[in-house]
Protein backbone atom coordinates (compact mmCIF):
# COMPACT_ATOMS: atom_id res chain seq x y z
CA UNK A 1 0.00 0.00 0.00
CA UNK A 2 1.41 3.48 -1.10
CA UNK A 3 1.92 5.98 1.64
CA UNK A 4 -0.94 8.29 0.07
CA UNK A 5 -3.76 5.34 0.48
CA UNK A 6 -3.18 4.89 4.22
CA UNK A 7 -4.07 8.31 4.65
CA UNK A 8 -7.75 7.47 3.35
CA UNK A 9 -9.22 5.53 5.82
CA UNK A 10 -8.60 8.93 8.13
CA UNK A 11 -9.21 11.10 6.03
CA UNK A 12 -12.65 9.66 5.97
CA UNK A 13 -12.88 9.44 9.32
CA UNK A 14 -12.01 12.78 9.63
CA UNK A 15 -14.39 14.21 7.08
CA UNK A 16 -17.68 12.25 9.32
CA UNK A 17 -16.53 13.77 12.32
CA UNK A 18 -16.58 16.91 10.67
CA UNK A 19 -19.61 16.65 8.97
CA UNK A 20 -21.66 15.08 12.18
CA UNK A 21 -19.83 18.12 14.19
CA UNK A 22 -21.18 20.76 11.72
CA UNK A 23 -24.56 19.35 11.75
CA UNK A 24 -24.92 19.47 15.63
CA UNK A 25 -23.78 22.38 16.08
CA UNK A 26 -25.31 24.73 13.30
CA UNK A 27 -28.77 24.31 12.49
CA UNK A 28 -29.56 24.38 8.85
CA UNK A 29 -32.65 26.36 7.91
CA UNK A 30 -35.73 24.19 7.15
CA UNK A 31 -36.52 24.51 3.35
CA UNK A 32 -40.06 23.35 2.31
CA UNK A 33 -40.77 22.05 -1.59
CA UNK A 34 -42.18 24.73 -3.96
CA UNK A 35 -45.03 22.38 -4.09
CA UNK A 36 -46.65 19.18 -2.86
CA UNK A 37 -44.64 16.17 -3.21
CA UNK A 38 -47.76 14.09 -4.36
CA UNK A 39 -47.42 15.93 -7.65
CA UNK A 40 -44.86 13.76 -8.45
CA UNK A 41 -44.96 10.97 -10.81
CA UNK A 42 -48.69 10.81 -10.45
CA UNK A 43 -48.26 8.96 -14.17
CA UNK A 44 -44.86 7.01 -15.49
CA UNK A 45 -44.80 5.46 -18.70
CA UNK A 46 -47.98 5.83 -19.39
CA UNK A 47 -49.31 4.55 -16.41
CA UNK A 48 -51.50 5.78 -13.11
CA UNK A 49 -49.40 5.24 -10.28
CA UNK A 50 -51.48 3.94 -7.24
CA UNK A 51 -50.69 5.37 -4.02
CA UNK A 52 -49.18 3.63 -1.01
CA UNK A 53 -48.17 4.23 2.43
CA UNK A 54 -44.52 3.87 4.58
CA UNK A 55 -45.39 1.76 7.76
CA UNK A 56 -45.33 4.23 10.77
CA UNK A 57 -42.57 2.80 12.37
CA UNK A 58 -40.56 3.46 8.98
CA UNK A 59 -41.78 6.79 8.66
CA UNK A 60 -40.45 7.82 12.48
CA UNK A 61 -36.87 6.03 11.52
CA UNK A 62 -36.32 7.82 8.27
CA UNK A 63 -37.76 10.98 9.71
CA UNK A 64 -38.72 12.29 6.44
CA UNK A 65 -40.56 15.61 5.89
CA UNK A 66 -42.75 13.56 3.60
CA UNK A 67 -42.66 11.33 0.63
CA UNK A 68 -44.33 9.71 -1.83
CA UNK A 69 -44.90 6.06 -2.69
CA UNK A 70 -46.49 4.73 -5.58
CA UNK A 71 -46.72 1.14 -7.76
CA UNK A 72 -47.21 1.64 -11.90
CA UNK A 73 -48.52 -1.42 -13.62
CA UNK A 74 -47.58 -0.01 -17.63
CA UNK A 75 -48.31 -1.28 -21.02
CA UNK A 76 -45.38 -3.34 -22.24
CA UNK A 77 -43.56 -3.16 -18.43
CA UNK A 78 -43.70 -5.12 -15.53
CA UNK A 79 -44.91 -3.60 -11.97
CA UNK A 80 -42.48 -1.56 -10.65
CA UNK A 81 -42.62 0.70 -7.70
CA UNK A 82 -40.83 3.98 -6.88
CA UNK A 83 -40.55 6.15 -3.28
CA UNK A 84 -39.49 9.91 -3.23
CA UNK A 85 -38.58 10.85 0.23
CA UNK A 86 -37.96 14.55 1.00
CA UNK A 87 -36.19 16.31 4.36
CA UNK A 88 -36.73 20.01 4.58
CA UNK A 89 -33.28 20.04 6.36
CA UNK A 90 -30.76 17.09 7.79
CA UNK A 91 -28.71 17.35 11.04
CA UNK A 92 -28.21 14.14 13.77
CA UNK A 93 -31.18 11.95 14.11
CA UNK A 94 -33.07 13.70 10.99
CA UNK A 95 -31.18 12.46 8.05
CA UNK A 96 -31.48 10.33 4.71
CA UNK A 97 -30.38 6.69 5.02
CA UNK A 98 -28.57 4.94 1.78
CA UNK A 99 -30.45 2.12 0.47
CA UNK A 100 -27.05 0.26 0.82
CA UNK A 101 -27.47 0.10 4.47
CA UNK A 102 -31.02 0.39 4.85
CA UNK A 103 -31.83 -2.94 2.00
CA UNK A 104 -29.62 -5.17 4.22
CA UNK A 105 -31.09 -3.82 7.36
CA UNK A 106 -34.31 -5.40 6.05
CA UNK A 107 -33.16 -8.62 4.75
CA UNK A 108 -32.14 -7.88 1.47
CA UNK A 109 -28.77 -8.93 0.49
CA UNK A 110 -26.32 -6.79 -2.02
CA UNK A 111 -25.90 -9.51 -5.23
CA UNK A 112 -24.12 -6.61 -7.74
CA UNK A 113 -23.56 -2.34 -7.30
CA UNK A 114 -22.75 -0.14 -9.51
CA UNK A 115 -23.54 2.84 -11.57
CA UNK A 116 -25.57 3.82 -14.98
CA UNK A 117 -25.61 7.43 -16.85
CA UNK A 118 -28.95 8.36 -18.56
CA UNK A 119 -29.48 11.29 -20.37
CA UNK A 120 -32.34 13.85 -19.58
CA UNK A 121 -33.49 16.87 -21.11
CA UNK A 122 -31.46 18.39 -18.43
CA UNK A 123 -28.57 16.89 -19.76
CA UNK A 124 -26.91 13.38 -18.41
CA UNK A 125 -27.43 11.82 -15.27
CA UNK A 126 -25.61 9.49 -13.09
CA UNK A 127 -27.49 7.18 -10.65
CA UNK A 128 -26.63 3.87 -8.39
CA UNK A 129 -27.66 1.04 -9.79
CA UNK A 130 -28.22 -2.07 -7.21
CA UNK A 131 -29.22 -5.81 -7.61
CA UNK A 132 -30.69 -7.70 -4.09
CA UNK A 133 -32.08 -11.03 -3.43
CA UNK A 134 -33.98 -12.26 -0.13
CA UNK A 135 -35.41 -16.07 -0.29
CA UNK A 136 -35.35 -16.46 -3.69
CA UNK A 137 -36.94 -13.59 -4.62
CA UNK A 138 -34.57 -10.64 -6.22
CA UNK A 139 -34.75 -6.77 -7.37
CA UNK A 140 -33.18 -4.02 -9.32
CA UNK A 141 -33.04 -1.01 -7.27
CA UNK A 142 -32.40 2.59 -8.97
CA UNK A 143 -31.68 5.10 -6.46
CA UNK A 144 -30.12 8.97 -6.75
CA UNK A 145 -29.35 12.04 -4.38
CA UNK A 146 -31.56 15.12 -5.73
CA UNK A 147 -31.86 18.78 -4.36
CA UNK A 148 -29.77 21.91 -3.85
CA UNK A 149 -29.51 22.01 -7.78
CA UNK A 150 -27.95 18.93 -8.33
CA UNK A 151 -28.40 15.22 -9.06
CA UNK A 152 -25.47 12.88 -7.26
CA UNK A 153 -25.24 9.03 -6.81
CA UNK A 154 -21.82 8.98 -4.96
CA UNK A 155 -22.18 8.59 -1.02
CA UNK A 156 -18.55 10.46 -0.11
CA UNK A 157 -19.60 13.29 -2.51
CA UNK A 158 -23.21 13.49 -1.13
CA UNK A 159 -21.75 14.07 2.20
CA UNK A 160 -19.02 16.50 1.50
CA UNK A 161 -21.77 18.47 -0.64
CA UNK A 162 -24.09 18.48 2.53
CA UNK A 163 -21.65 19.84 4.86
CA UNK A 164 -20.57 22.39 2.54
CA UNK A 165 -23.91 23.62 1.72
CA UNK A 166 -24.60 23.62 5.81
CA UNK A 167 -21.25 26.07 6.20
CA UNK A 168 -21.85 28.27 3.11
CA UNK A 169 -25.72 28.44 2.56
CA UNK A 170 -27.10 26.83 6.14
CA UNK A 171 -28.81 24.70 3.00
CA UNK A 172 -29.04 20.46 3.62
CA UNK A 173 -32.21 19.93 1.94
CA UNK A 174 -32.50 17.13 0.12
CA UNK A 175 -34.52 14.21 -1.19
CA UNK A 176 -33.64 10.06 -1.87
CA UNK A 177 -35.48 9.20 -5.43
CA UNK A 178 -35.14 5.09 -5.88
CA UNK A 179 -36.88 3.21 -8.38
CA UNK A 180 -37.65 -0.86 -7.41
CA UNK A 181 -38.22 -3.12 -10.23
CA UNK A 182 -39.04 -7.20 -9.37
CA UNK A 183 -36.94 -9.21 -11.37
CA UNK A 184 -38.35 -12.51 -12.92
CA UNK A 185 -36.16 -15.63 -13.11
CA UNK A 186 -33.41 -12.92 -12.60
CA UNK A 187 -33.14 -11.19 -16.37
CA UNK A 188 -32.19 -7.48 -15.34
CA UNK A 189 -32.80 -6.92 -19.38
CA UNK A 190 -36.62 -5.30 -18.61
CA UNK A 191 -36.09 -4.08 -15.15
CA UNK A 192 -33.23 -2.17 -16.79
CA UNK A 193 -35.11 -0.87 -19.50
CA UNK A 194 -37.88 0.15 -17.24
CA UNK A 195 -35.92 2.25 -14.88
CA UNK A 196 -33.99 4.12 -17.72
CA UNK A 197 -37.36 5.30 -19.25
CA UNK A 198 -39.05 6.19 -16.13
CA UNK A 199 -35.61 8.35 -14.98
CA UNK A 200 -36.08 11.32 -17.06
CA UNK A 201 -39.77 12.43 -16.07
CA UNK A 202 -38.78 11.14 -12.73
CA UNK A 203 -36.08 13.42 -12.61
CA UNK A 204 -37.93 16.28 -14.17
CA UNK A 205 -41.27 16.25 -11.60
CA UNK A 206 -38.74 16.17 -8.78
CA UNK A 207 -36.96 19.14 -9.89
CA UNK A 208 -40.18 21.15 -10.12
CA UNK A 209 -41.21 20.60 -6.58
CA UNK A 210 -37.74 21.02 -4.93
CA UNK A 211 -36.76 24.36 -3.55
CA UNK A 212 -35.22 26.96 -5.70
CA UNK A 213 -31.36 27.07 -5.26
Amino acid sequence: MSNQSRWIPAAILTFGCILNSTLTARRADSTPLRAPIAGVATTLLGARGVDDSVDAEQVRVAAMSSYMMRHYEASGYAPFSVYVGYYDEQHQGKSIHSPKNCLPGAGWEPVETGSITVNTPDGPVTVNRYRIASNGASALVYYWYQGRGRVAHDELRVKFELLRDAVLRGRTEEALVRIVVDLKDGDTAEADKIARDAIPALVRDVNAVLPTF
